[in-house]
């Protein structure tokens, strides 16, 4: 039985634009059409490239691709590039029919689950268009700005992922309120908790008398807690929306009980509880591993025993950048123009896979993806040093430590693991598969780049599986249509090394 039409989310997109931004309007349908190209384009990297159990083969022809589905039909589009991040997908055809809204396609399709995963995208389509039509190509910052100017002109989102922009739940209103791309600042509420649960040096600033302040953010107010809050202080959003830039202060991270793009973006008492032990073993592992890289420390981290009212306060990555420096979120390279120099590109990868490779080799795996590694660049725009933020998913390795004499912190959960693939898979699936897939863009500039430095990496048995083995990415359309499945679910996408295409 056909499903029944599902709400077009970007007419009441413009509905609501209309009323709160009227001058939008325009740009708004304008935009729409690169949006869902860009959309499109995502989702069928998901379809070519992930382990889908309703795609019984997958043939090209030297022209295109053509997904063979598991009930006879076929589903044709161009050939993919699994590290581009170009919208080159405008329409594919389904059967007889043609589609260019990645939401209506998955309509079409019929798989278990999609009905959520249509509504997701067709949120992230209306979200991209609202995005770009708010951008000002011609507004950069300047050279010596803070990184949350940066932050705050990444208007397309995740590189890779389909729901790059959705945000289920969030009105145009509310995302023009507190969108970092809309270049606004946003003034949280402070929750007084009594017997709140700290660790670390909690700020002498949220603090009133023996109570904990926790700082919440707007929408978390106005949509989750029954509790009420007092007048904080403003900050500039991030990339992630729910941490924003405390002027001349730290980073402050709320907990936002919304799904933006694959996770539920609260704060776990897990995340709070082991936050300080984390910070402080991972700046010793900094220091241990002479090596170009920062950790922003964890300055405190409160929780009123929930998920939803808790919040970690941490360094600003600027305290790492010099004069005449500035540090820009990997995210936010192709802003700057340098990557499209083979030189400076390759000069990047060395740095990023020789810091990746050392640290695993000691013992820890990043989640290095382009939020949260940040790149220190000289005068010239050379990159000198790195800086990693948000420690709550790196990955641990007791034995590995022991193995080079290194003591193992008191941890426990999710973030200890010796499996040698969990490790790679997080490292490799983030740092390659993510970060520098997107700073290079294409396929052929990472094989290019990798290429140029693979004789200066470390040698390391990481190393081998790296440049030999198919890389380790998140299965990220897979797992929003895999509710049932707790956890990260993967993919393997071709090594650069081996050429283009999807395996």
């Amino acid at each position: 039985m056909p499903r029944p039409s599902p709400p077009d989310t970007e007419a009441a997109f413009a509905e609501e634009l209309s009323v709160v931004r009227p001058g939008l309007s325009a740009p708004y349908a304008e935009a729409l059409p690169g949006a869902r190209a860009a959309v499109l384009t995502r989702l069928w990297r998901a379809l070519a490239c992930e382990p889908l159990p309703w795609i019984a083969r997958r043939d090209t022809d030297g022209e295109g691709l053509t997904l063979r589905l598991t009930d006879g039909r076929r589903l044709r589009g161009p050939l993919p590039d699994p590290y581009s991040t170009a919208a080159y997908v405008s329409e594919v055809r389904l059967g007889e029919r043609v589609y260019d809204r990645p939401d209506v396609l998955v309509d079409a399709l019929g798989v278990p689950h999609g009905g959520a995963f249509s509504a997701e995208l067709a949120d992230s389509v209306a979200s991209l268009a609202l995005s770009r039509a708010d951008r000002r190509p011609d507004e950069a910052p300047g050279p010596s700005e803070a990184s949350w100017a940066w932050e705050q002109r990444i208007v397309d989102g995740h590189p890779y992922h389909p729901n790059c922009r959705a945000r289920p739940g969030f009105s145009v209103a509310e995302q023009l309120a507190y969108g970092p791309e809309h270049r606004t600042s946003v003034r949280l509420g402070l929750a007084a908790v009594d017997d709140a649960l700290v660790t670390g040096e909690w700020p002498k600033w949220l603090r009133d008398g023996e109570r904990t302040l926790i700082p919440v953010h707007p929408w978390q107010v106005a949509h989750v807690l029954d509790a009420p809050v007092q007048e904080g202080f403003a900050g500039r959003p991030l990339m992630s929306l729910r941490t924003l830039a405390v002027p001349d202060g730290p980073h402050v991270k709320t907990a936002l009980s919304a799904r933006l793009t694959s996770s539920v973006r609260d704060i776990s008492v897990y995340s709070v509880r082991t936050a300080d032990t984390v910070s402080a073993f991972m700046e010793e592992m900094a220091a241990r591993l002479d090596a170009p890289l920062h950790i922003t420390r964890t300055l405190g981290a409160a929780t009123a025993g929930s998920p939803d009212l808790a919040a970690v306060v941490r360094e600003s990555p600027d305290e790492y950048a010099g004069d005449g420096e500035r540090c820009v979120p990997v995210a936010a390279l192709p802003l700057t123009g340098l990557p499209g120099k083979p030189s400076w590109l390759a000069e990047f990868t060395r740095l990023v896979l020789t810091v990746g490779l050392r640290l695993l080799e000691l013992g820890v795996a990043l989640e290095a993806h382009g939020q949260n590694l940040l790149v220190v660049l000289d005068r010239a725009g050379s990159p000198v040093r790195l800086v990693y933020r948000d420690l709550a998913d790196i990955r641990v390795s007791p034995v590995r430590l022991g193995r080079h004499g290194v003591p193992v912190p008191p941890l426990s959960g999710r973030i200890v693991t010796d499996d040698v693939t969990a490790l790679r898979r997080k490292l490799f699936g983030s740092l390659v598969g993510g970060a520098l897939g997107a700073t290079a863009g294409s396929t052929t500039a990472l094989r290019e780049a990798l290429e140029g430095v693979a004789a200066d990496l470390p040698r390391t048995a990481d190393l081998a599986a790296l440049l030999g083995e198919p890389l380790p990415v998140k299965a990220l359309t897979l797992m929003r249509l895999s509710p049932e499945t707790p956890g990260d679910l993967w993919t393997r996408l071709p090594n650069p090394l081996s050429g283009p295409g999807a395996s």
